[in-house]
């Protein structure tokens, strides 16, 4: 399935008020995070519902990219606990230097 369209189906089933359908298009980009990850951010930045803003930037954080460092270091400082804990694993699994400085910092200020 072409990259595009596989991401769209997705989407739309990760916002469907099915749990399975939910689940299903999650797993269907989890698969192949790696190629959406500017598509995530996108997204991320769009979407309204909180649960699906977490479950998105869960999705980047597992991409390891470091395309996703300047969103990751965003919610690590912002005011969302839940967004914040999944900016935390972004960074981690990311390991770069500069996604390490960030958690630094981060423990630094206590947070």
């Amino acid at each position: 399935m072409e990259a595009t369209k596989r991401f769209r189906m997705a989407m739309e089933l990760m916002r469907r008020q099915d749990p399975q359908a939910q689940e299903d298009g999650f797993g269907m980009l989890r698969a192949h995070v790696g190629e959406h990850v500017e598509e995530l951010v996108v997204e991320f930045r769009h979407e309204g519902d909180h649960g699906l803003r977490c479950w998105l930037l869960e999705l980047i954080g597992e991409a390891r990219s470091q395309r996703a460092l300047p969103l990751l270091v965003e919610q690590l400082h912002g005011d969302d606990e839940a967004l914040r804990d999944w900016a935390r694993r972004g960074l981690e699994l990311l390991d770069t230097r500069e996604a390490r400085q960030e958690l630094w910092r981060e423990l630094a200020n206590g947070q």
